[in-house]
């Protein structure tokens, strides 16, 4: 499917781009004088996760890639790779680690997660919104940290995410945490 506009280019939006598919990480509109505006974009290659910056100006032809998604099941990983098994026809396959990118850090074994399929190819993955960590090591919160100014500490996730959190989080808690922003929400009930 053609993209009719600029504006049709978002952070998220999967395009085309040399027969490829690539996932929008930034798009920043800019309009100089005198000139035609511009879209600048950071875009991802979701093939072999290399990073590029393209810039698309009114008339360029930009296509959306025809991605398919189904719910797959995270297995385990080796370290290098991480191995998935589809719901539908219990097949299973891996994607290196450097294709997936932060969203290791927010899956575990036995998350159901969303898959990304490329010309009947898995290519990448994504997390919920929102998923709920345990915290495996947190400092303890020393008396006066607030006073100080100091509300935030860092804490390590199950995963071995590191994550900034308010002072008062123990080690044991779960927590729920934003998988866009990569933040901290709440605690889980």
């Amino acid at each position: 499917m053609m993209l009719g506009t600029l504006n049709d280019i978002k952070k998220g939006v999967k395009l085309l781009h040399e027969n490829e598919p690539y996932v929008v990480m930034e798009s920043n509109f800019v309009k100089m004088s005198m000139r035609k505006p511009v879209m600048q974009t950071k875009m991802k290659n979701l093939l072999n996760g290399k990073v590029v910056e393209i810039n698309y100006h009114q008339g360029d032809k930009m296509e959306e890639a025809d991605m398919m998604k189904k719910k797959v099941d995270y297995l385990y990983n080796d370290g290098d790779n991480y191995f998935f098994m589809s719901q539908d026809d219990f097949e299973q396959f891996s994607l290196p680690k450097e294709n997936l990118g932060a969203v290791t850090g927010y899956i575990k074994d036995g998350d159901k997660v969303d898959a990304l399929y490329f010309n009947n190819v898995a290519v990448s993955i994504s997390a919920a919104p929102k998923v709920e960590l345990k915290v495996i090591s947190a400092p303890e919160a020393v008396k006066g940290n607030s006073a100080s100014g100091r509300t935030t500490k860092m804490v390590t996730m199950e995963t071995g995410l590191e994550l900034a959190v308010p002072i008062f989080i123990k080690e044991g808690e779960i927590l729920r945490v934003n998988t866009e922003t990569g933040e901290y929400v709440e605690r889980a009930q």
